[in-house]
């Protein structure tokens, strides 16, 4: 009897080609192009987590090389090993080596590229110089700025998008249709909601949901992931609009108790309801800006419980 996979599915349905790659068509259309090329130059991927920077560039590396990748393909992640020594040693060696196979180079793929400190990337950039002919990097991070200039000017950067809903959708029916679970239309739009366009946070909240039940409903997914339906969060806003302050504090109590939500949380999925809110733009522009006070009031550690109640009462002044 075959042994079952452990894998978490957001690694047991990685994609294994680039035409598996969700979204990013015009990225993957240039890759595609470095393929048939069999050349290609340095790269930067820069975008938010989630949306495919390191499945595309394991997948590039598995249409270049095939069966010998392990041989030509380094993968490093730089928040673990960070430091100026990583670049000296492990990257600069495996530079300097000779590839196997009929592609004239090897492939470094260096994940989380902006943790590197200064001195690590400068060493990074000179590496990049000095064996330009038999290695290519790719560099992925989720902010472009923390990388240094000269690296910037070696790289083609590509910026990767947020994932479309129709694009995660489509990835989480084949994960459901895989693993035998029945899925609510409304459970879709739900998992989209709560991801934000992020695939993997995606993937594992549909995997937490699946340990309960085969059957994935909407009110599950907002159970496992601890956040609260979108409805719930604006009727709390509109009851202290309309100046039912005690209804709101009610209703903010079951959202802590029902969803185990922090202070944070709870303002930030405020902020993602002003738009749906029945009031005139000028009072939107004041509540923005009162969430963006109270939130970091937050950050700086002040009680959340408070905060959150007088971000309400603050709604209820916006109110009258």
């Amino acid at each position: 009897m075959a042994e079952p996979e452990l894998l978490p599915w957001t690694e047991k349905y990685r994609p294994r080609t680039l035409a598996d790659v969700a979204g990013q068509e015009e990225i993957i259309r240039t890759l595609r192009a470095f393929v048939k090329a069999r050349n290609m130059p340095n790269m930067l991927f820069a975008g938010p987590p989630g949306v495919g920077k390191t499945t595309a560039s394991i997948a590039l590396a598995h249409e270049l090389y095939g069966d010998s990748v392990k041989g030509n393909l380094l993968e490093l992640n730089a928040s673990d090993e960070r430091g100026i020594d990583i670049v000296r040693g492990k990257i600069k060696d495996f530079a300097r080596s000779v590839g196997m196979g009929d592609v004239q180079f090897k492939l470094i793929f260096l994940d989380e590229a902006d943790a590197l400190t200064p001195d690590a990337q400068h060493a990074l950039r000179r590496t990049m110089e000095l064996y330009s002919n038999v290695t290519r990097f790719i560099l992925s991070c989720n902010y472009s700025s923390k990388i240094i200039e000269p690296i910037q000017s070696r790289t083609a950067i590509f910026r990767f998008l947020k994932l479309g809903e129709a694009d995660v959708k489509r990835s989480l029916e084949h994960v459901a249709k895989s693993e035998g679970l029945k899925m609510d239309e409304d459970a879709f739009s739900a998992l989209y909601y709560i991801s934000e366009g992020d695939m993997r946070k995606a993937i594992n909240v549909l995997q937490g949901a699946a340990i309960h039940s085969k059957h994935i409903t909407r009110d599950m997914v907002y159970k496992i992931s601890a956040r609260a339906e979108p409805k719930e969060v604006r009727e709390m806003m509109e009851l202290s609009i309309d100046g039912k302050f005690g209804e709101a504090r009610k209703k903010l109590e079951a959202l802590i108790v029902n969803y185990g939500l922090s202070g944070e949380d709870i303002i930030l999925q405020m902020y993602r309801e002003v738009d749906g809110l029945k009031v005139d733009e000028r009072k939107k522009v004041q509540l923005i800006d009162r969430i963006g006070e109270y939130n970091f009031r937050l950050v700086e550690g002040a009680n959340e419980r408070i905060q959150v109640e007088a971000l309400l009462a603050q709604l209820m002044l916006l109110g009258k």
